[in-house]
C-alpha cells in the first residue's frame, strides 16, 4: 500500500492508476457495448456520442478538484498551485488549467479532423471502417502521448528554461499557420506512404475491416501476409497525431508544467476524437476560418509565457489565460459559421470506396 501511495510526477501511483483504469473501462465499454456490431455512424449518433465524452471530460474536472484539493499542496509540481495559500484555492487553479487545456486540446482536435477526413478520403474507406480505424488510433495516441508528456515533463522539472523554448516554437507554429491556412497536405505524395508501399506486400484493395490478410504470393503461390490500405490509413492517421502533437503537447505545458493536469486533459480531449470526427467530417468546410483562430491561441499561449515574466512577474493568471482563449476559439467559431453559411460541403471522408 505504501508503494501505491508514493509520489510519481507530482501524485501518488494510485491516482495515476485509478485514471488509467478509468480511460480503458471507458474504451471497453464503447468497443465493447456501444459499437460491438460493426455499424455506419450518422451525425446524430455522433452528436451523442461527442456530448458523451464532452460529459466525461467536464465530470474529470470534478475529480481534479478533489485530487489537488487532498494532494496539491505546497509541494505541487506547476508553482502557480503550490504559491497558493489554500487547498481550496489550489484545487480551483488546477480546475481552471485542467479546462484551458482541454480547450486547447479539444479545438486543436478539430483541426486534425480535416486531416484525417483527407487520409479516409484517399483510402476510400467506407464509414462503417472508419471507427475501427479511429479507435486503434486512440490507443496509440494515448500511448504516443504518454511518452511525449512524460519526456516534456522531465525536460521542464530539470530544465527550467525548456518552456521558453517551447514557447516560441508555439509562436513560430502559430505564425506559420497564420501564413499556410490554405494549404492542402497531398496524401499521395506523403513519405511515410511511400516507404510503407516499397517495403510491405499491400493487397489492392480492402478487406473488411482486417490490417492484415493471408494471400497467395502471385509469384510463388505461398500463403503470405499481406498489409491491407486499412493498415496503411492507420498508419498515416498515427502520423497525423504525431504532427499535432508537435504543437498539442508544447501548447499545454506552456498552460501548466503540472503533468497529470497536462495528461489527462490531453487524453480527454482526445477520448471523444472519434465522435467528433464523425460529427465533423461532413461539415468540416464550415470551420475554415477556425484555423486563423487556433493560430491565434497557439501565438497566445506561447506569448504569454513572456508576458507573465514582464507583466505578473511570473505566470499569467490562469482564469485571464481560460478567459482569452475561449474568447479567440468561440470567434474563430461563430466567425466560420457565418462567413461559411450556405456553402456547400466538401472534404467529407466517402461513404463507400471509390473506383
Amino acid at each position: 500500500m505504501e508503494l501505491l501511495g508514493d509520489l510519481w510526477l507530482g501524485m501518488p501511483i494510485w491516482v495515476w492508476l485509478a485514471f488509467v483504469a478509468a480511460v480503458l473501462a471507458i474504451l471497453v465499454f464503447d468497443l465493447g457495448v456501444l459499437h460491438r456490431t460493426p455499424h455506419e455512424i450518422e451525425v446524430r449518433e455522433s452528436l451523442w456520442m461527442s456530448a458523451f465524452y464532452i460529459g466525461l471530460g467536464l465530470l474529470w474536472a470534478v475529480a481534479v478538484w478533489w485530487i489537488y484539493y487532498t494532494y496539491g499542496g505546497e509541494q505541487a509540481i506547476d508553482p502557480q498551485i503550490a504559491a497558493l495559500p489554500t487547498p481550496e484555492a489550489r484545487a480551483w487553479e488546477a480546475v481552471t488549467l485542467y479546462i484551458t487545456g482541454y480547450l486547447v486540446e479539444k479545438t486543436l482536435a478539430m483541426d486534425n479532423v480535416f486531416i484525417i477526413s483527407m487520409i479516409f478520403a484517399y483510402f476510400a474507406v467506407p464509414r462503417i471502417h472508419q471507427h475501427r480505424v479511429l479507435f486503434w488510433g486512440i490507443l496509440g495516441v494515448i500511448v504516443l502521448r504518454a511518452v511525449m508528456i512524460g519526456l516534456g515533463a522531465t525536460l521542464v522539472m530539470n530544465f527550467s528554461w525548456i518552456l521558453y523554448v517551447f514557447a516560441v516554437i508555439l509562436i513560430a507554429t502559430g505564425v506559420k499557420m497564420l501564413l499556410s491556412v490554405d494549404d492542402t497536405p497531398d496524401i499521395g505524395n506523403n513519405r511515410v506512404l511511400a516507404f510503407l508501399k516499397r517495403r510491405l506486400r499491400v493487397t489492392e484493395g480492402l478487406h473488411g475491416q482486417r490490417f492484415w490478410v493471408r494471400q497467395p504470393d502471385p509469384a510463388t503461390g505461398r500463403l503470405l501476409w499481406f498489409a491491407t490500405p486499412l493498415f496503411l490509413c492507420l498508419v498515416l492517421v498515427e502520423i497525423a497525431d504525431v504532427v499535432f502533437a508537435i504543437d498539442s503537447v508544447p501548447a499545454i505545458f506552456a498552460i501548466t508544467p503540472d503533468p497529470f493536469i497536462v495528461y489527462t486533459s490531453n487524453i480527454f480531449a482526445i477520448l471523444g476524437l472519434r465522435a467528433l470526427y464523425f460529427a465533423l467530417a461532413a461539415m468540416v468546410h464550415r470551420f475554415h476560418y477556425l484555423k486563423y483562430a487556433l493560430a491565434l491561441v497557439l501565438v497566445f499561449i506561447g506569448s504569454k509565457i513572456f508576458l507573465g515574466d514582464w507583466l505578473w512577474d511570473g505566470k499569467m493568471p490562469a482564469e485571464l489565460s481560460l478567459g482569452v482563449t475561449a474568447a479567440l476559439l468561440a470567434g474563430g467559431v461563430l466567425f466560420s459559421l457565418w462567413k461559411t453559411r450556405g456553402a456547400p460541403a466538401t472534404g467529407a471522408a466517402p461513404a463507400t470506396p471509390a473506383g
